[in-house]
């Protein structure tokens, strides 16, 4: 470390560390301290990357007072850039900026090398106007918190307008400075804990979730459902005849063909809900708080955008389709005990699909699964 940057950090370290003077500033230090202490359970046992952000905006926004926050954070483990994508609430954003940050620019390397809090300002009077400055600046931040770990910045928080408690509110104290920065050590231990687990969880071609993870889920989601007494619904996907696409043009195209349809079955659902690639050219989706009507939608939804998805590959125009079937959890019709009978049940409705021609999707009612049992009884 040096000299520079250890005197930096030895005079923010007198500065946040001013003792109280008075009981009410004892008794809000140990208050503050008991926050600090919640948010960081909150935060380091939060392993989903999306509610993971939310947490940390609405977290940042209640500590702090302000109207709004927001982060840029990796996108994938080896992205050069800090991206701000969706991860902001209470500000306008401009269609036309590209919100990203290169890691390699010169005003991450500031905020690495100076470990502290920044003013717009302050970072205008040292780093002058650059691209990144600009982006900033049409945010109209009032604080700006890089996130570091192990001296690496993997986000960049942001807060927005203050919420006045007084008519001379002249600014952030150097407790509030300190409050912030704590917090956001804390924010940044947990974004990379999270991101390793999303790293470990997520198929790397298609980028959905592994079959492991999406069990793992459904298994706390049916626990969840069966207390509150809530519908879910899981879908499994197979692409029709999937193999000549790789007899015909190589398993390059195969990949492609994988990738597509991971693309456009993750854009036909909810954020809220979750597509994984089970294996092969299989794919499931689970989706929470819902009935047969809109589930069986979503699946129709989700056929239908493949079916007239335009697949262009080495100039070739490809007609793809997939056929699924749809298997919901209920209380009262359906009260299965495990995740894998629900997923058991979805692929046996898929296989009646792959029966009446393809490209169709079939629901796991009791007089399907029921057919189903007695096909598989005469097979043997």
């Amino acid at each position: 470390m040096s000299r520079k940057k250890k005197d930096k950090e030895e005079q923010t370290v007198q500065e946040f560390s001013e003792p109280p003077k008075t009981r009410e500033e004892y008794e809000k230090q140990i208050y503050d301290l008991q926050q600090l202490l919640e948010i960081s359970r909150s935060l380091c046992t939060t392993l989903e990357l999306p509610t993971l952000i939310e947490s940390i905006l609405y977290i940042t926004m209640a500590q702090m007072r302000v109207l709004g926050a927001g982060v840029f954070i990796l996108n994938s483990s080896d992205s050069q850039e800090l991206l701000l994508g969706s991860n902001y609430n209470g500000f306008e954003v401009d269609a036309s900026i590209n919100y990203t940050i290169p890691v390699d620019s010169k005003i991450v390397a500031y905020f690495t090398a100076q470990n502290t809090v920044f003013t717009l300002d302050e970072l205008k009077q040292q780093l002058g106007s650059n691209r990144e400055i600009k982006i900033l600046e049409s945010l109209h931040p009032t604080l700006i918190v890089p996130l570091i770990l192990k001296n690496h910045v993997n986000g960049l928080l942001f807060l927005g307008e203050r919420i006045s408690t007084s008519d001379n509110d002249e600014g952030y104290t150097a407790y509030e400075k300190n409050e912030i920065y704590t917090m956001a050590s804390l924010a940044a231990i947990a974004v990379n804990n999270a991101s390793l687990v999303e790293q470990s969880s997520t198929d790397m071609m298609t980028h959905l979730k592994l079959k492991y993870y999406f069990f793992n889920v459904l298994t706390d989601k049916l626990d969840a459902a069966t207390t509150d007494g809530q519908n879910l619904a899981v879908m499994m996907f197979d692409i029709d005849f999937f193999k000549k696409f790789n007899d015909t043009y190589g398993h390059a195209c195969g990949d492609y063909v994988l990738q597509e349809v991971a693309k456009i079955i993750k854009k036909s659902i909810r954020s809220a809900d979750m597509a994984s690639r089970y294996g092969g050219e299989e794919f499931t989706v689970l989706l929470s708080k819902t009935n047969k009507k809109n589930a069986l939608a979503v699946a129709e939804r989700i056929r239908k955008n493949i079916a007239t998805h335009d697949f262009f590959y080495q100039g070739q125009h490809m007609n793809v389709t997939i056929s699924g079937g749809v298997a919901l959890f209920d209380l009262d019709t359906n009260p299965v005990g495990s995740a894998k009978v629900l997923v058991d049940q979805a692929d046996q409705a898929l296989y009646v699909s792959k029966r009446n021609g393809r490209n169709c999707i079939t629901f796991a009612d009791s007089k399907i699964l029921e057919s189903q049992d007695k096909h598989k009884e005469a097979s043997k």
